[in-house]
């Protein structure tokens, strides 16, 4: 195992995004832009900047197939109850 310092791991991450975040911005885009590099955005900083629902919690991906089925008959009623006035002796 190596210890790299905070500095190092964040750079060394797959998404360029998120290690343009933290330092070295500029070299870190054009390095990105020269290689014609893509980013999968797996992860959870990527996304957030990207403004995506993040790979966690309701946003994963096994969260977010499903379908919709229209219910045969509904579980309750939409229709708005009327109200009754009660007068009030005073």
């Amino acid at each position: 195992p190596v210890l790299l310092g905070i500095t190092k791991a964040s750079l060394e991450t797959e998404s360029f995004i998120s290690a343009a975040s933290f330092q070295d911005t500029t070299r870190v885009l054009t390095e990105a832009a020269t290689l014609a590099k893509s980013d999968l955005l797996r992860g959870f900083k990527e996304n957030v900047i990207m403004g995506h629902l993040i790979p966690a919690g309701s946003g994963a991906v096994v969260n977010r197939n499903f379908s919709v089925e229209e219910l045969e008959k509904p579980i309750f009623s939409t229709r708005t109850p009327v109200v009754e006035e009660v007068a009030v002796e005073g």
